[in-house]
């Protein structure tokens, strides 16, 4: 019979090999100091003709170390095994969540075709219908788009187009078009501060950044939502600073919350749906522009600030920008080639 492998059996086993390591480690030191006491007695008869009794300490010594080290290794696989349980939890809860995800708006177009279908719907009411059911169809196409795009983000094969752009007209365009995606409602995101520099940049990999901080402060924040966006530039680079008044996140979590399949897990938190990909991609593009993400929160209920910084064009990481351009333009030459 084929014993099923689940954490609590590869615990058992942990414990077990542990206990078992232990029993021989007394073993051996009974043995040793047995041996110890007698190999005394004998020296006091005959000292000049036995070894030193440095040797016996010696093999002691170096046996111990051995016996660590098999411990430390111990250690070490019982922690990557728990890590890698960890994950499959992750992707269980993620598998659910999507699950959730698909159906909810998969339910929607169906209950809505289902009306259309079968009664004589007035052409007003007919057209919120459509409406409804265009809204879904773009909720699921995000979010298969979504699933799709992380395989690429890990192998690092996501075809970005760099262009220079600047950063303060590019960030306003693109916080108007989530705002006639989202509809916050009017003033709910305020953007303030300039920022004349410019940045390479892809622009479609930076409005899904703009909008998974929408997002998330809408889906964080209790209404009425009350996002800010701050633009500035500093002698290198170009910060984007986004802080809501939501339910902050615990300092223990600062770091997680950018971690793939990732969702925050709190009894007072608000019922919200999503995958837990959406900030892990944010951070991957912007790495990808050669800038980095943090976040700030003074903790639950002290809303979040997510700080985003680009390198600014010919003047930081000059070599890195000069690459992604010339990725970029080697990309349209491939693609000209291949439509030839």
């Amino acid at each position: 019979m084929k014993i099923k492998t689940t954490r609590y059996y590869h615990i058992l086993v942990f414990i077990a090999a542990q206990v078992a390591w232990l029993l021989v480690l007394g073993l051996w030191i009974f043995r040793w100091v047995t041996s110890f006491l007698l190999i005394n007695r004998v020296v006091e008869t005959a000292p000049g003709e036995m070894p030193t009794r440095s040797s016996n300490i010696l093999g002691l010594v170096g046996g111990l170390v051995l016996l660590a080290a098999v411990q430390v290794g111990m250690s070490l696989n019982f922690r990557r095994l728990n890590i890698h349980f960890n994950l499959n939890r992750m992707y269980d809860n993620f598998i659910a969540n999507v699950t959730h995800e698909l159906k909810s708006p998969l339910a929607s177009i169906q209950l809505h075709l289902e009306t259309l279908g079968h009664r004589d719907v007035p052409p007003a009411r007919r057209r919120e219908f459509i409406d409804l059911m265009n809204r879904d169809v773009k909720r699921l196409d995000g979010l298969i788009n979504t699933i799709l795009v992380i395989p690429g983000l890990e192998q690092k094969k996501i075809a970005y187009e760099f262009h220079v752009h600047n950063a303060e007209n590019l960030v306003l365009d693109l916080v108007r078009k989530a705002e006639e995606q989202f509809q916050p409602g009017k003033g709910a995101i305020r953007v303030r501060g300039r920022a004349p520099c410019r940045c390479v940049v892809d622009r479609n990999a930076m409005g899904i950044v703009i909008n998974n901080l929408v997002d998330n402060a809408i889906k964080y924040s209790p209404p009425p939502l009350r996002l800010t966006i701050t633009l500035s530039c500093t002698s290198r680079w170009f910060v984007l600073e986004a802080a809501d008044r939501g339910i902050g996140i615990a300092p223990a979590d600062h770091k997680k919350v950018f971690e793939k399949f990732y969702r925050g897990d709190r009894p007072d938190s608000p019922s919200v749906k999503g995958t837990g990909l959406g900030l892990y991609w944010v951070r991957e593009i912007i790495r990808a522009h050669g800038g980095r993400i943090s976040l700030q929160s003074a903790g639950l209920g002290g809303g979040s600030e997510f700080r985003i910084e680009l390198p600014i064009y010919r003047v930081s990481r000059k070599r890195f920008i000069r690459n992604l351009i010339r990725l970029t333009q080697r990309q349209k030459k491939q693609r000209k080639s291949d439509h030839e």
